[in-house]
């Protein structure tokens, strides 16, 4: 079982910025890829932004040249750089992490962190 611990979210004023970290704990995994997406209130899901092995990105189209999504493989770490935020930005933000351990595939998912931008 991998877990995931997600931290950074909060007020911010338009315009601002704000990081978000996603943490991986457990036993022997190997992580392929890890991604973020939000929900905002009475929306679907979405995509924000993944991150895969040999640090391959994807983002969607709505946070092109304002997020960056990066990761650190020795602290089983990602993270969402979060700038130039908008009040459509605000959503709750989920960590998802894909990869396997000794006996199996994973996807985790973390607990969310509500990222709020006023104007």
């Amino acid at each position: 079982q991998v877990q995931l611990v997600e931290s950074g979210g909060g007020l911010v004023q338009a315009g601002g910025s704000l990081r978000l970290s996603c943490a991986a704990s457990g036993s022997a995994f190997r992580i392929n890829v890890m991604a973020w997406y939000r929900q905002a209130p009475g929306k679907q899901r979405e995509l924000v932004a993944q991150i895969a092995n040999g640090f391959s990105t994807k983002y969607g189209e709505s946070v092109k040249g304002r997020f960056t999504i990066s990761r650190d493989n020795a602290k089983n770490t990602g993270y969402l750089q979060m700038t130039s935020l908008k009040p459509e930005d605000t959503a709750v933000y989920y960590c998802n992490v894909g990869g396997s351990t000794k006996n199996a595939d994973f996807d985790s998912w973390g607990q969310g962190t509500q990222v709020t931008v006023s104007s």
